[in-house]
């Protein structure tokens, strides 16, 4: 048990509850840069993120906020996708020995496009609100659809980061979803992709255990305590301050 780990994981569980940014997007960077091998990050943050994404997988279930068939479609493109760049990442490493700089310049810019669409998405959030392509039904999306799983699966597979924040920005702007079933949809499919990613990135070592027990004995509680308090603090500016955060540490990480 680390006490420091313990801390770190409360602390961001805490920033999660109370502005709803993704935690990988806060996690995986602060790993990073705390000197812990960019692809154990990875690995150890879709973990980790799986655990976390199937207690509120089972919570949405149960509510029936889940839209299955555009689950679906979003897994056809982005399971096999993280996959892919799992796969990549490690034959990159065994030909040119570059994994560690690979997994850090593309979190880096992960983290820049996730830190000004948060910003965007928090000053500009009605223009996700009405467009022509959310009119259409989902059938005739189907095929865009798998292709945005399919891209945003990748970036997921290869920093861990996207798996809530970029698909959660995607499903507002393609479809017209009740805010209850855009985030059940969101984190239901989350777990599947994570799994399938963390399974992958296990297989090859890139999962510490015990930095991931250490992880999720803090942040469950930081996630529940910053949950209660979220109505009461004002989302705008902590949401502004989060995103800024997470802009510093792209830069930092190129």
């Amino acid at each position: 048990m680390s006490m420091g780990i313990i801390v770190m994981g409360l602390l961001i569980g805490f920033m999660v509850g109370l502005t709803g940014v993704g935690g990988a997007a806060l996690l995986t960077p602060i790993l990073v840069l705390l000197g812990i091998n960019p692809a154990i990050a990875v690995g150890t943050d879709l973990a980790y993120n799986s655990v976390t994404k199937f207690f509120g997988s089972i919570q949405h279930w149960r509510q029936k906020t889940i839209n299955f068939k555009l689950m679906k479609y979003l897994a056809i493109g982005s399971i096999p996708s993280a996959i892919v760049a799992v796969f990549m990442l490690q034959l990159f490493d065994s030909f040119f020995n570059n994994q560690e700089e690979i997994i850090k310049h593309a979190l880096g810019y992960v983290l820049i496009l996730v830190a000004l669409t948060t910003l965007f998405k928090t000053f500009h959030k009605e223009k996700f609100e009405s467009n022509s392509l959310q009119m259409k039904p989902l059938k005739e999306k189907k095929g865009l659809t798998i292709a945005v799983g399919a891209v945003l699966g990748f970036i997921v597979g290869l920093t861990s980061i996207g798996s809530g924040s970029m698909f959660a920005l995607a499903m507002l702007y393609l479809y017209r979803l009740k805010a209850s079933e855009l985030v059940g949809t969101d984190i239901a499919h989350a777990f599947f992709l994570v799994t399938a990613a963390g399974i992958m990135h296990a297989g090859i070592g890139n999962v510490d255990f015990m930095l991931m027990f250490n992880l999720l004995v803090g942040s469950v509680p930081g996630v529940l305590i910053g949950s209660s308090l979220s109505a009461k603090v004002p989302a705008k500016p902590l949401r502004t301050i989060m995103a800024l955060m997470i802009l510093i540490s792209g830069f930092k990480l190129i």
